[in-house]
């Protein structure tokens, strides 16, 4: 295996040569599974652990290697394990905020093309979540695509009425209706897939990723389990994952989410919801809140019916929620910086650390 077919480009290249000392190696993750990695390069996958003076350069949990990323690695116990010294620039990502109430960014994947975000037709389907997962996307700088899944669960009455309600909330973007049990819209999928291009799945558990990845290799590499009597799939991944495919191009699986906390992703925002953004040009007033100004284009498109209230309300909540969690985060860091400075001060009298 030659290192383009991992999905080296020329940028990546060009940043290894500056950033990789001599002695070390360009090599990609593949797997992330609490504090161990898997990287592989052209000889093949190792095992492998960032070094401590790695570890102590790291500000946040976002600093450290996750899926897809390029790292400079040195290859120990002849070329069977490794350890990562640097991460080369991401060309993109796709982040979230962490599960729970904690303020901090969650690494999902880098150095991806398109992300295939997954809903079931049956159970799964959520617009909503949909937009949630469209910003998350935006804001990393990667192409979105939406497969709908269990399309053989549904009447083609049904199918066409799911798509037009995502038409009808302002989402512009591809949608492949899918079928893992007749194969429908199979074909499609694969003929999107291209030679040293990296793919991410993301979706809720047990809407069909995994079994998508095994009908693109042609066999059960990734485990996966008996749906439920309502159709609802069973969670099977459990890490992130790179896989690459015999015929080209990259997929990498990710277990299930059950939340996705938007934080700091106002570039994001803009560019799903660019329908409000550009009604808002026509408002009467620059700083019109849209929600009793004379004169509010939004308002009164929605009256109109030309916007969803649905969509809108949606734009408004996540754009509070990315916003208070933004100023959440930069409240922690400046208070984490204040004890890191009175602990050094503390050190200082004590005479801890003097020759």
């Amino acid at each position: 295996m030659e290192l383009i077919e991992l999905g080296l480009e020329r940028c990546f290249k060009e940043q290894a040569s500056k950033l990789c000392k001599p002695e070390q190696r360009i090599a990609r993750v593949t797997v992330v599974d609490r504090g161990w990695y898997i990287v592989k390069n052209e000889a093949g996958e190792v095992p492998a652990r960032a070094t401590g003076k790695f570890l102590h350069s790291t500000e946040s949990t976002s600093d450290m290697p996750c899926v897809g990323d390029w790292v400079c690695v040195h290859y120990q116990d002849s070329d069977k394990s490794a350890r990562i010294h640097t991460i080369l620039p991401r060309k993109s990502f796709l982040r979230r905020k962490s599960a729970g109430k904690n303020i901090e960014f969650q690494m999902i994947a880098a150095n991806i093309d398109i992300a295939f975000i997954v809903q079931s037709c049956h159970y799964d389907f959520n617009v909503p979540r949909l937009e949630r997962y469209l910003v998350m996307v935006n804001e990393g700088h990667v192409e979105p695509l939406l497969i709908l899944t269990k399309t053989d669960l549904v009447s083609a009455a049904k199918l066409a009425q799911l798509i037009l309600k995502i038409s009808r909330m302002g989402i512009s973007t591809r949608i492949i209706a899918l079928s893992n049990v007749t194969g429908a819209g199979l074909e499609q999928v694969r003929e999107l897939v291209e030679f040293g291009k990296t793919y991410c799945l993301l979706g809720s558990s047990g809407v069909g990723k995994t079994t998508l990845i095994n009908k693109l290799t042609g066999h059960d590499k990734l485990k996966t389990r008996r749906v439920s009597d309502s159709g609802e799939g069973r969670h099977t991944t459990v890490r992130r994952q790179l896989i690459v495919l015999e015929q080209g191009g990259m997929f990498i699986d990710t277990p299930g989410m059950r939340e996705i906390g938007i934080f700091a992703a106002s570039e994001g925002i803009e560019e799903n919801f660019d329908d409000i953004q550009e009604l808002s040009l026509s408002c009467r007033f620059s700083n019109c809140s849209h929600t009793n100004e004379p004169g509010c284009a939004v308002s009164k498109a929605i009256k109109g019916g030309k916007l969803s209230q649905e969509h809108f309300d949606n734009y408004v909540k996540l754009k509070k929620e990315s916003e208070s969690n933004k100023l959440s985060y930069i409240d922690k860091q400046r208070k984490d910086k204040t004890l890191g400075k009175k602990g050094q001060s503390g050190m200082k009298r004590k005479g801890i650390g003097k020759k």
